[in-house]
């Protein structure tokens, strides 16, 4: 009866839908308790009652670092490990729980590796992806510069980080929001943005597959070294284009297709980079033709821009 009570005490503990969320996200890799509050949006003691009993039941295991538990799927040749296998081969690959979950799980991934990286303990609020990468920053700055006009508008900067895009737009826009998923990040922003000068820039904590942000509202919207990181890039461009006037100008900058996968591997990109062809397929036919410049380094760096129609 040992392994008949293994198995039934495995399955009591799974049939619960944030356990089971929890057993699809470990499949991705370790996650420790704080991240997994942020994925799912759940208080921190609901969560360590959840871990608790998917770990008495054998479906999770505990490591131990310092101050943090890391959790990770049990090894396959276990029985509560290949249970818990077996019953995430059968979990549907589309439902938009678990669909969001993996777009969060993939925020929490960069931003762990972002903030491991030597510029950015030295960096803080400066930190600058763009130079972790020992890419040409100040030659993409001016390239972006030269794309838009000297008069903006309404500014809405997607995946703010430290708010770098909206001190250097600032002169040339009546108001800019600046909207990123990270707490920590936003609170360097924050910090950037007190600086006099800037009062017409503001930061919020908001998805960007889930702009809280009307229809239609800016002149000019931009991503910096976002999509990569992005679960699903055609959806963030979607909410992007929704955020857009008619006649207003999207400006993405990102990573150039490359094959690069040491800069994937240390900074968790999700994608590596971008070819013209692909930008233009996400966009579809609600913008312009979009007009690509290059700006050559260790990885090329291209800015395409679109107006929407």
């Amino acid at each position: 009866m040992g392994r008949m009570d293994d198995l039934l005490n495995g399955l009591r503990a799974c049939a619960e839908p944030t356990r089971l969320r929890i057993l699809a996200l470990v499949a991705r890799g370790m996650f420790c308790v704080m991240e997994f509050t942020e994925i799912l949006g759940q208080s921190q003691p609901r969560l360590s009652r959840h871990l608790r009993l998917l770990g008495e039941a054998g479906l999770l295991e505990r490591t131990r670092e310092g101050a943090n538990v890391w959790f990770s799927l049990p090894d396959t040749h276990t029985l509560p490990g290949s249970l818990a296998r077996a019953i995430l081969a059968r979990l549907p690959e589309d439902d938009p729980v678990l669909a969001a979950d993996r777009r969060q799980a993939a925020r929490v991934l960069a931003e762990r590796a972002r903030v491991a990286t030597e510029t950015f303990q030295k960096r803080g609020a400066d930190w600058d992806e763009m130079r972790a990468l020992e890419l040409p920053a100040e030659k993409v700055e001016a390239a972006l510069l030269n794309l838009l006009p000297d008069m903006m508008g309404r500014l809405l900067d997607i995946g703010t980080g430290t708010g770098r895009m909206l001190e250097l737009l600032a002169p040339r826009i009546s108001a800019g929001i600046g909207v990123d998923a990270s707490r920590s990040m936003l609170a360097l922003a924050r910090a950037r943005l007190s600086r006099p000068g800037l009062d017409h820039c503001l930061v919020r904590l908001a998805d960007m597959y889930r702009l809280p942000l009307p229809d239609a509202g800016f002149d000019h919207v931009v991503l910096q070294m976002v999509l990569h990181y992005a679960e699903d890039p055609e959806a963030a461009l979607r909410e992007a284009v929704r955020a857009l006037k008619p006649g207003g100008t999207l400006v993405i900058i990102d990573l150039a297709a490359h094959t690069n996968t040491d800069a994937m591997t240390r900074l968790a990109h999700r994608w590596p980079g971008f070819a013209d062809a692909d930008i233009a397929r996400m966009l579809g036919a609600c913008v312009s033709t979009p007009h690509a410049v290059s700006v050559t380094g260790p990885l090329d760096v291209r800015l395409w821009s679109a107006t929407r129609l």
